[in-house]
C-alpha cells in the first residue's frame, strides 16, 4: 500500500500531516537507497521542508526509524486485512508472502539499525512482530480451512522461509528474479494438492 494517507493523527492539523506524510516517504526512500544514516537534511529537502520541520515530528534520528518502520509493518498488515476481504484464501495468502518478502528486502538494514539500538526484544520491535504475525497467521488460517494449504502448514515456518529468501536472494546477486523464482517454489510446498502431484498426507 505504501503510504498512510488515510490514518488519523488526532490534533494535527492538515498541513502538519501533508508534511508528516512527505518526510515518511522521503526518508523511506532515502533508507532503502542509502541506509538507515542518510542524511536526515537530505530527507527534509526532498520532503520540501526545513530541518526544523523534521525535527519537530521527529525529535530524534530513532523517532524518524521507528516512525518509517511502523508505516511499513501497518501497510503491510493492511495489505493482508484487505487482501483477506477481497480475495481467495489461497491467493491471498500468495500476494501477503510476495508482499512479505518485498518488506523483508527493503527493511532488512532499518531492522538490524533498530535491534542494536532497541534490543531484539525491545517492547516496539515485539509490537510490530506481533502485528504481523496476528495478520499472516489469519491469511494462514483462512487458507488451511479452504483446504488449499497443506493443514500442517505452521505460520513460523512461512516466516522464516520469507526470510531466507531474501537472504538467499541477495546471495545470488539478482534478488528481484531469484525472489519471484523461490516464493513460488515455496508455495507450490505449501498448497494441499500441487500441480501434478497427488494428495499429500494430512
Amino acid at each position: 500500500m505504501g503510504s498512510t494517507e488515510t490514518r488519523e493523527f488526532p490534533g494535527m492539523r492538515a498541513d502538519a500531516r501533508r508534511n508528516r506524510e512527505r518526510l515518511l516517504a522521503a526518508a523511506r526512500a532515502a533508507f532503502a537507497a542509502h541506509g538507515a544514516e542518510a542524511p536526515l537534511d537530505d530527507i527534509a529537502r526532498q520532503a520540501g521542508v526545513g530541518i526544523g520541520t523534521l525535527y519537530r515530528h521527529f525529535p530524534t534520528r530513532l523517532a524518524l526509524q521507528e516512525a518509517v518502520y511502523r508505516d511499513q509493518v501497518e501497510n503491510l498488515c493492511e495489505l493482508g486485512e484487505g487482501l483477506r476481504e477481497g480475495a481467495a484464501p489461497g491467493e491471498a495468502l500468495e500476494s501477503w508472502m510476495r508482499a512479505l518478502a518485498g518488506y523483508v528486502a527493503t527493511k532488512r538494514g532499518l531492522s538490524q539499525t533498530l535491534i542494536n539500538s532497541l534490543g531484539k526484544d525491545s517492547e516496539f520491535l515485539s509490537s510490530c512482530s506481533t502485528l504481523i504475525r496476528e495478520t499472516g497467521g489469519k491469511l494462514l488460517d483462512s487458507a488451511k480451512q479452504a483446504g488449499e494449504v497443506r493443514p500442517d502448514a505452521e505460520l513460523t515456518d512461512v516466516m522464516r522461509l520469507c526470510h531466507a529468501i531474501v537472504l538467499a536472494a541477495e546471495q545470488a546477486g539478482e534478488p528481484e528474479g531469484s525472489a519471484e523464482r523461490l516464493v513460488s517454489l515455496v508455495l507450490d510446498g505449501l498448497r494441499r494438492n500441487p500441480a501434478g502431484s497427488g494428495d499429500r498426507p494430512s
